[in-house]
């Protein structure tokens, strides 16, 4: 496996035979060229436009499918896209691997304003390594379960305050959910979302997680 930071919550996995999007607000990285990936399916955690961003774009381009929780994936199907329409559950098994649904904190809406589900955070299993996305959140409980039931080893975590976790938050989330690597992300795209990254590395120093910083222009 290999992730690659495109920038804001945008990540692309690289597995061996295709890769998969979360989250591909893309154009936020110009240096990104997703023509020339396979890319097979793409997962979206909410539908504000700085997550769902160019997914309808990619999907048709690339013939992928988009999963996402059912309100969302009905956008999406009606965009002309190929959609897996899911909620929060089970292991949801896929050819590379299997995906499961989580909560999260936070609000969702489609472009024309329509009620687009719950948001959500995503847990990625493939190839003998787990991934959770936390999407967009505030600190939460279920960060706990999240650690009790999947034990992710990578946690891609929102750090920039104001419409989701800060710094202190994220990093008492990184211990709830006991991940080896964690990976700060939505931070710094916006004004209002300016963080202290070497803080937020300081601050893990305290549990057993190692903060590895990102460069999307580097990865």
């Amino acid at each position: 496996m290999d992730l690659r930071y495109i920038g804001h919550s945008a990540f692309e996995i690289k597995l061996a035979n295709n890769s998969v999007l979360i989250d591909p607000y893309v154009k936020v990285n110009p240096d990104y060229n997703w023509h020339e990936s396979n890319i097979t399916d793409i997962f979206v955690t909410h539908a504000h436009g700085d997550h769902l961003g160019q997914a309808i774009e990619i999907a048709k381009e690339k013939d992928a499918t988009i999963t996402a929780i059912v309100e969302l994936a009905q956008y999406c199907k009606e965009q002309g896209c190929k959609v897996r329409s899911v909620n929060f559950g089970g292991w949801i098994n896929y050819e590379w691997g299997r995906v499961v649904f989580v909560p999260a904190y936070h609000t969702s809406a489609l472009p024309d304003g329509r009620y687009a589900g719950t948001a959500a955070g995503i847990i990625i299993d493939a190839e003998n390594v787990r991934v959770y996305h936390a999407g967009d959140t505030a600190l939460t409980g279920e960060m706990k379960t999240i650690k009790e039931l999947y034990r992710p080893n990578i946690a891609l975590l929102p750090i920039g305050g104001n419409y989701t976790m800060d710094v202190e938050h994220a990093a008492i989330a990184a211990d709830w959910i006991g991940a080896q690597t964690v990976i700060p992300m939505h931070y710094n795209t916006f004004p209002e979302i300016q963080a202290d990254l070497e803080k937020f590395a300081q601050l893990l120093q305290f549990n057993n997680s190692t903060c590895v910083i990102l460069d999307p222009k580097k990865n």
